[in-house]
């Protein structure tokens, strides 16, 4: 069953914690379906949090932010790897959960490749998507709680805001 928009407009660390296990469903231009299970996600949270794309406020790249909870922000890095997020929260209050992992796949940029995202995807709606959504699952309660990574630039309190989580080893293989 896919995942209503309501989920989405929690705050950014409940979504991120809940979408352990949820199931990502994409399907691919062949028409072929692929499901992966979330295994790591990581919270942004507002104009406040320096680690947070929105911390240098409302930019054509952000828009999508400041959205009720329930679209895609996507953006490339490196020039080559899409990074698939979801918007949360409310509308004027920007904040996502980065899909850091699914099982079999670890890393953001190698979830936006196997996904095979890209710009058409920024805005998508997740309650209408054709092409990918996100299905409910048992809660996941094997996982733990860390700092987020690769973010040192935005200072000490920011970077280790416990807002990454991860499912135990037993569902990453």
């Amino acid at each position: 069953m896919r995942i209503n928009t309501k989920f989405f407009r929690q705050d950014a660390p409940t979504v991120a914690q809940e979408l352990l296990g949820k199931t990502l469903t994409r399907v691919f231009n062949t028409g072929e379906i692929k499901r992966f299970i979330i295994t790591e996600t990581e919270a942004y949270l507002g104009e406040e949090d320096l680690a947070c794309h929105a911390s240098k406020g409302r930019t054509s790249r952000t828009e999508v932010m400041y959205h009720e909870g329930g679209k895609i922000y996507v953006y490339l890095i490196y020039g080559m790897y899409w990074m698939l997020n979801f918007v949360t929260g409310t509308e004027n209050h920007p904040q996502a959960v980065l899909i850091r992992g699914v099982k079999e796949c670890r890393g953001p940029g190698r979830v936006g490749k196997l996904l095979q995202l890209n710009k058409d995807f920024y805005g998508e709606d997740l309650a209408l998507s054709k092409r990918i959504w996100v299905e409910d699952a048992t809660v996941a309660t094997d996982f733990k709680i860390t700092p987020r990574i690769g973010i040192d630039y935005a200072g000490e309190t920011w970077k280790n805001k416990p807002w990454r989580f991860v499912l135990n080893e037993k569902y990453l293989n």
